[in-house]
Formats: structure tokens, sequence, C-alpha cells
């Protein structure tokens, strides 16, 4: 049981309260251990019947058991504005991640986000600088290109499934010219030449000038490279121009 006390707002409340006459509920004994009723004859009878411990644990349960799905999201710290829902996801998906617009845009539609208040965060955190597809564009080439050695058209292939548009595509794979391709499929090839060796040279040749086509080397780089290094190692050439 609990007795309702309408306390008025004053200068010692520090804006707890909404405005004069903000409702403080006061709790039983069970709750706060600073009330506790009088013990007595008839306190177990009438309206008051049942007061006591049993009847503070069955409020209780009545309390949870009649909390909306609402509710229940709101004590968990789930905000119910989708543009607040929209701001979260995009923040959690960011920590640590950069992200295209495109990439939060799909991650926001799946989990049902409208479509306004997506727009809204999103338009929100490009104008902020957290999301910024020419950036993203650019550590990309940078670091795929020189950790993973692809050329610029597997880097063309994987910013376009990330939804970059094609004009901020071009200027970052841009970064990249004929020679430092070339001189990258070199670094791979060396690198692999050696697992190859005792292999006959036609299956060196297509082992090589496919592993340089899996990273979007062209055919006429990939098969001048493989026949220069295999020149090198003594291995005769002669015919070798054929595609793979």
């Amino acid at each position: 049981m609990t007795r309702r006390t309408e306390w008025p707002v004053s200068a010692h409340d520090d804006g707890a309260g909404t405005g004069p006459g903000f409702a403080v509920t006061r709790h039983t004994a069970e709750s706060e251990g600073g009330y506790e009723p009088e013990a007595g004859p008839g306190r177990g009878t009438g309206s008051d019947a049942g007061f006591g411990e049993g009847a503070g644990r069955r409020a209780r349960s009545r309390s949870r058991s009649s909390g909306s799905p609402s509710s229940s999201r709101a004590e968990k710290g789930e905000p119910r504005d989708p543009v607040e829902q929209a701001r979260n996801i995009c923040l959690r998906l960011l920590t640590g991640t950069p992200r295209t617009r495109k990439q939060l845009a799909d991650a926001l539609r799946k989990r049902e986000i409208p479509d306004e208040a997506a727009e809204e965060v999103l338009s929100r955190f490009e104008d902020v600088g957290l999301i910024d597809d020419a950036v993203f564009a650019d550590a990309w080439v940078e670091s795929r290109h020189h950790g993973r050695g692809l050329a610029r058209r597997a880097l063309v292939r994987e910013l376009r499934t990330k939804g970059v548009d094609s004009a901020v595509i071009d200027e970052a794979v841009g970064q990249l010219d004929s020679e430092q391709e070339e001189q990258t499929a070199r670094e791979l090839v060396a690198r692999k030449l050696r697992s190859t060796r005792g292999l006959d040279r036609d299956k060196r040749m297509r082992r090589l000038a496919g592993m340089l086509a899996r990273k979007g080397y062209g055919e006429g780089m990939a098969l001048r490279v493989v026949r220069q290094a295999l020149e090198e190692e003594g291995e005769d050439t002669e015919g070798l121009d054929e595609p793979f």
C-alpha cells in the first residue's frame, strides 16, 4: 500500500519536479524502510486488510505484470523517438569502423527505422563529418592496395558494393597510377614465385597470372609481369604470350 502526498515545488527541489503540485509517492517500509505502520488491533480489517509484507509483494507483482511493452523498452534505456534510435544505431556502428552513408542507411532500414528519421540523422552526420564517403574511399584504396595488393579494378568493384558514388570512386582510385600498380603486381608475383617452383612452366604461368587476375590486374599487365619474373629465373618463356 502506498500513500500519495502532494508536495509543492520549492527552491530546495533542485528542479526535480515539473511545477506546483508535483506528485511524490511515499512508499511503505518494504521499499524504503523509512515509514512503518502502527501495529494494533483492527489493522488487518476493512480497506486496509492484507496490509504488510505479503500485500507489498502482491502490489509489486501487479505493478510489474501490468507494464506495457513500451514501458519495458523505456526501462531498458531504449529510446522511443525514431530519430534518437537512428542516432544511437549509427553511433554504435561508427565506433572504431568508418562506414559509408549507404551502409548506415541499409542498417537503419533493416532495423525498421522510418525513412524520414533515417534521412534526418544521416544528413546531420554528414554535416558534422561523421559520414564522409570521400574520406572513406581514400582510406579504403590506401589500405586495400598496400595491404592486399588490389588493383584499381578490384577497388572500384568493392567501393561500388559499399554504395560510394562513381565520381568519388574515380577520384579515390586516381591515387594509383599505372606504374605504382605494376610495381605492386611485381611484388605480389615475387612473393608467390617460390611456391610454384617444381611445377611445369605453363602451370606456373597460369597460377601466377590467375592470382593477379583475382586481385583485379588486367590480362596484359599480368602476362608481362609473370613472364618477366619467369625469365629472371631462367625459364624459357617463348610462346607464353597467349591469354591465360
